[in-house]
């Protein structure tokens, strides 16, 4: 993912911009733009889009939907994919996934525990 200072940089836009084109994701939040202008817009308008709700709701109505959210996914995977879950974002840090860290120090994740059940 490219920073903003990078963006800013015109030869680093295009080249961005051509991986944009190619269907990578070049801006945290722009999934799913085809270039890198659009990724911009999607990244910027999804960011608007959880501050208004926030504000809409208010700080503890905000967490109580999050809340929820966790609920659903423990129902989702059940209590021991929800564990395994929780194990490798325990893991990880500013620099490094759970994934990366797990693989690294050896510590086994079974990620098909919470991979959503159909029923």
């Amino acid at each position: 993912m490219a920073s903003e200072q990078e963006r800013r940089d015109p030869q680093k836009r295009q080249e961005l911009d051509a991986k944009a084109r190619q269907g990578e994701t070049v801006v945290p939040g722009g999934t799913g733009g085809k270039s890198l202008e659009a990724q911009e817009h999607l990244a910027e308008g999804r960011q608007r889009g959880g501050e208004t709700r926030r504000e809409q709701l208010g700080h503890e109505g905000y967490q109580e939907i999050g809340h929820h959210g966790g609920e659903t996914r423990r129902e989702q995977i059940g209590h021991e994919g929800y564990h395994e879950m929780g194990k490798k974002g325990g893991l990880s840090t500013k620099d490094k996934s759970g994934g990366e860290r797990a693989a690294e120090e050896g510590i086994p994740i079974d990620e098909s525990k919470y991979k959503t059940r159909t029923p």
